[in-house]
C-alpha cells in the first residue's frame, strides 16, 4: 500500500521559499511547480518553469527555491514498500523535471488528494492508496502519449476539444473548422488527434452522439426523430443507419430491450 504522508495544494509561500535536503527528504516527494524556480539537482542548476513537476526518490539530495513571488506549489510525500516497483512499471521519471501537458487534472488530482487525506474513516487509506496509484498512472499515461511525439503543447486544446464534442453532440461543425480553430491544417489535425486520443475526431464525434442518444432513449420519452435532431443529425433516416451501426441494434429495438 502507498500511504500519503503529507500533501498540499496551491500551496503559498508569500515569503518564497528554500527547500534544502543535501541527503534527500527519506521519503518520496512530488512536487508541482506552480512558479518558476530554481532547482540544483546533481549538482546541476536549472531553472524550472511554472508547470512543471518532478518525483523525486527518498535519498536524491536537492536543493531549490523561489525566483518568483509568492511561491506556489502542490506536492506531496509518501511511502510503500511496493512503490519503486510500481513506478517502475509504469516507466515513471524519477528524479526528472517533466513539463505538465495537462496542468489542469493535476490540480484537480491535488485538490482531492488533500480533501481525502483531512478526513477520517475506515477506508481513507485504501481510498489514498487507490487515488495515488490512480493519479500516478495518469501521468504515465499522458507522459508516453505526448512526450515521444512532442505532442504535450497541443494536449490541452485537444482535450478541451474532445470535451466540448463530448458535451455538445448536436453541434455540427466540420473537422476543417475544427482545426481553422486550432491555428492547424486539416490532415495535421487529424495526425495529433488520432496521436492524442488513439482514435479519429470522426469516430470521437459519433460516439458522442451515439452515448447522448442513448442516454436520450434511456431517459426520455422523445421520439427517434426528436432524439436525432438533438443529436445533430438532420434527418431521422441517417441516425438510425449510424446508430445500428455503431450500437448494434436499432433505436426502437434498444429502447425496448428490456422488454424482450
Amino acid at each position: 500500500m502507498i500511504t500519503l504522508l503529507a500533501c498540499g495544494y496551491r500551496t503559498i509561500h508569500h515569503e518564497g521559499i528554500i527547500r534544502n535536503r543535501p541527503h534527500g527528504s527519506g521519503n518520496y516527494t512530488f512536487i508541482f511547480f506552480n512558479s518558476r524556480t530554481e532547482l540544483k539537482l546533481h549538482e546541476h542548476i536549472m531553472v524550472i518553469e511554472k508547470n512543471t513537476f518532478i518525483f523525486f526518490r527518498p535519498d536524491t539530495p536537492y536543493f531549490y527555491r523561489e525566483l518568483e513571488s509568492p511561491f506556489i506549489n502542490d506536492w506531496f510525500h509518501c511511502n510503500g514498500e511496493e512503490l519503486e516497483g510500481f513506478l517502475t512499471g509504469l516507466q515513471f521519471p524519477l528524479d526528472t523535471p517533466v513539463e505538465a501537458s495537462d496542468p489542469m487534472m493535476i490540480s484537480r488530482c491535488m485538490m482531492e488528494l488533500q480533501h481525502i487525506h483531512r478526513l477520517d474513516g475506515p477506508l481513507r487509506e485504501r481510498i489514498i492508496d487507490c487515488d495515488l496509484r490512480s493519479f500516478l498512472m495518469k501521468l504515465a499515461d499522458l507522459r508516453q502519449r505526448t512526450a515521444p511525439h512532442q505532442l504535450h503543447r497541443y494536449y490541452a486544446a485537444f482535450a478541451e476539444l474532445r470535451n466540448d464534442l463530448y458535451r455538445s453532440p448536436q453541434q455540427n461543425i466540420s473537422v476543417t473548422r475544427l482545426a481553422e480553430n486550432l491555428n492547424l491544417s486539416k490532415s495535421y489535425f487529424q495526425h495529433i488527434y488520432k496521436q492524442l486520443f488513439g482514435c479519429s475526431v470522426v469516430t470521437d464525434m459519433i460516439n458522442g452522439r451515439m452515448e447522448h442518444a442513448k442516454y436520450l432513449l434511456d431517459h426520455s420519452e422523445m421520439s427517434v426523430t426528436q432524439i436525432a435532431d438533438s443529436c445533430g443529425y438532420e434527418n431521422d433516416t441517417h441516425f438510425m443507419r449510424q446508430f445500428k451501426k455503431f450500437v448494434g441494434s436499432s433505436p426502437r429495438k434498444y429502447r425496448f430491450r428490456s422488454e424482450t
